[in-house]
């Protein structure tokens, strides 16, 4: 009865919600802009893609999504990555999210192999 039920919508709605929070508070410049923008929509997209795979008419169609999830979480990572090299003064802030990024990747990875 006390379980906590695990709950991949919302936990990579708060995914994308942190990496919005993220982006806002990274210094903006030549470099950063692009950045950012890639961050933004790779960090987003994986909620967007789970909630699309939840609804899947097909087994097929629900595999297809799932790659987007596991393709878009680890983009983030490589953004995230980037963005540290580019201002690190956001390395320390960057870290939480790489690692969630990383755990979703590896959540998606094993929805795959299933």
């Amino acid at each position: 009865m006390g379980e906590r039920k695990f709950d991949l919508e919302e936990r990579t709605a708060r995914f994308g919600e942190g990496v919005i929070a993220f982006s806002k508070s990274i210094p903006v410049n030549q470099v950063t802009r692009s950045l950012i923008d890639q961050l933004v929509r790779s960090g987003t997209s994986v909620g967007a893609n789970y909630c699309e795979a939840d609804d899947a008419s097909s087994k097929k169609e629900f595999r297809q999504k799932i790659g987007y999830c596991r393709k878009e979480a680890r983009e983030t990572k490589h953004w995230l990555r980037m963005i540290a090299k580019a201002e690190p003064t956001m390395n320390e802030a960057a870290k939480p999210l790489w690692q969630e990024a990383k755990e979703l990747h590896l959540i998606f990875a094993a929805i795959l192999r299933e």
